[in-house]
């Protein structure tokens, strides 16, 4: 597992094309207007180029990964 898996990080991608990791156990509410805008539980608002699907399915796998580790224990 790579660093940010261990740490509750997904990748995301800013509308000029650069990438950065976001721990998703922040995240309030994801929406799209018609960007995609993620809302923090900290106040912090991200326009991403992913859609809400996408950002569901990044979030999915991170859960996943972390129940799979978990198992291992």
């Amino acid at each position: 597992m790579s660093f940010w898996g261990k740490h509750n990080m997904i990748r995301l991608t800013k509308l000029n094309g650069s990438s950065f990791v976001l721990n998703c156990e922040l995240i309030e509410t994801v929406e799209e207007t018609p960007d995609t805008v993620i809302s923090t539980i900290n106040g912090k608002k991200y326009v991403v180029l992913e859609s809400v699907d996408e950002i569901i399915q990044k979030v999915i796998q991170y859960k996943e990964s972390v129940r799979m580790v978990d198992r291992l224990k």
